[in-house]
């Protein structure tokens, strides 16, 4: 069978390509596809422990099973098309036109958080930062925090709108908009989803400086979502239980 794999951020770096095609034997899992890839791009080894991976946009774990077609994504810690609540565009997002399209008579309160371009990082001046994503899965992700918002804070509506390709200083790279009857809810609600955008959404940054150019770290995926990680504390905690318990010497008489 034949899957496609996607590389993004720092990985698409070291494997020297973005998309990847491998022939994997029928019944192969996720772990078999890993080891294929391993050999054909090894620069992507060292970042085992940090990736999350995705089959057909949907986390997945080492033990789950590919079918001929797939869509494999290989997915670093993030930095961070248009549906019904969210867009990505690579264009400059309008936040009058938003919050006008948002706002409706039985709102009391709009929260909003917009995420502004700074001219530095960690003690470097900044030139300009590029974002990619996987566009797709990014989307579909969106959507479910969106959905997740409104049903556990009791919000109205939410807009996620997240740029990509170049930004300059001082522009916009994301705008978060909810919309409720109250303000703590929104506020709330807007704080979650900024927090969530962060840690679990495909789209990574990376900043252009007077004197050099770096991927971001961004923030980690949840330890859940990082199957190497997880085979890891597996087998440490299965290795624990094996170990041979020390019986006490009995006594001389």
């Amino acid at each position: 069978m034949r899957i496609r794999v996607l590389y993004f951020g720092m990985l698409k770096e070291a494997a020297g390509k973005s998309v990847q095609h491998v022939e994997l034997r029928d019944g192969g899992r996720v772990i078999d596809l890993m080891l294929v890839l391993h050999e054909l791009d090894p620069g992507i080894k060292k970042f085992e422990k940090i990736i999350a991976i995705s089959v057909n946009h949907e986390f997945a774990k080492l033990e789950h099973p590919l079918k001929d077609g797939d869509e494999v994504g290989l997915l670093p810690p993030v930095s961070g098309g248009k549906s019904n609540r969210t867009i990505i565009q690579r264009k400059s997002i309008d936040q009058t036109k938003i919050l006008q399209e948002i706002k409706m008579s039985q709102d009391g309160a709009v929260s909003l958080f917009d995420g502004i371009v700074r001219n530095h990082s960690r003690g470097r001046q900044t030139k300009y930062l590029v974002y990619e994503a996987y566009e797709s899965m990014a989307l579909k992700q969106m959507e479910q925090l969106a959905a997740q918002a409104i049903e556990r804070f009791k919000v109205r509506d939410v807009r996620i709108v997240h740029r990509l390709g170049r930004l300059e200083i001082g522009e916009t790279s994301i705008l978060i908009v909810v919309t409720s009857a109250h303000r703590a809810q929104a506020m709330d609600a807007c704080r979650w989803l900024i927090d969530n955008v962060k840690k679990s959404v495909p789209i990574w940054k990376k900043e252009f400086f007077v004197d050099g150019a770096v991927w971001v770290d961004g923030e980690s995926f949840p330890e859940e979502l990082k199957p190497f990680l997880a085979k890891e504390k597996k087998l440490n905690a299965r290795k624990a239980k094996q170990l041979p318990t020390k019986r006490k010497k009995k006594a001389s008489k």
